[in-house]
């Protein structure tokens, strides 16, 4: 069971995340951007705050909500700063990546120079050619 048609509960966590970092007043904007009409939004509110959006499960209506606004907004501070530092660990390993082609590069074309080298040199396999000796004379 899905709270919603065409969303994933990943995704509507997401959105409701998203939601919740939107400065007051320009919320409903979001919302037209967004496609979501204010009653989805709250319904899937309550299923991410309240219910358990991986079962699709939303709790009853008329229920107080158990989760205070003020454990909300640490919830939503957490979520932004997991964003945010996992923001910063990708671009950190993608630098280390960029760092490691680059060596790479470098490696490869020293290999290739070295491969060039050789192929100019004699090679080890053939016996060296031996100059003729001078023999010993009796005298």
């Amino acid at each position: 069971m899905t709270v919603s048609v065409g969303y994933s509960a990943e995704e509507i966590r997401e959105l409701v995340y998203e939601y919740a970092l939107v400065a007051y007043g320009s919320k409903e904007a979001w919302l037209q951007e967004h496609g979501i009409s204010s009653w989805t939004m709250r319904r899937w509110r309550e299923a991410v705050y309240e219910g358990d959006i991986a079962r699709g499960l939303i709790p009853r209506e008329g229920s107080r909500m158990t989760v205070p606004p003020g454990e909300r907004r640490a919830l939503e501070q957490r979520r932004a700063k997991e964003r945010a530092d996992h923001a910063a660990e990708t671009e950190r390993l993608r630098a280390r990546v960029r760092e490691l082609e680059a060596a790479n590069d470098a490696l490869g074309k020293v290999i290739g120079l070295l491969h060039a080298m050789s192929e100019h040199e004699p090679d080890e396999s053939t016996p060296p050619t031996s100059t003729p000796s001078e023999e010993p004379t009796d005298s």
